[in-house]
């Protein structure tokens, strides 16, 4: 059995409340504050964690692609540097019968 709610008295410039009042108070407002701060975020309209995902999902496939990205790089890099290396042994070398 729940005890019957007392309204909250004022003391000196105090307000009393009981500490479930006080909680439901806090629980209240932080709410409030979610909400406007959601909405402040353009995502108040209920979709706010599937925005998110969706959001995390691109992040996720923007650093994939980053990450491709820089190892073509390095894979272009290495291919030349070891073609330079084969045209310079070939030259030195002459294979194909240049002047001797």
């Amino acid at each position: 059995m729940t005890e019957p709610t007392q309204p909250p008295t004022l003391a000196e410039n105090t307000l009393l409340l009981r500490r479930e009042d006080f909680e439901d108070l806090l629980d209240r407002a932080a709410e409030r504050g979610a909400e406007r701060c959601l909405a402040h975020l353009g995502l108040e309209n209920g979709h706010a964690a599937h925005d998110i995902r969706e959001l995390r999902g691109l992040l996720e496939a923007f650093n994939a692609a980053k990450h491709t990205a820089w190892q073509t790089v390095v894979r272009l890099v290495t291919t030349g540097f070891l073609l330079a290396l084969v045209a310079g042994a070939v030259i030195k070398l002459k294979v194909f019968g240049g002047d001797q």
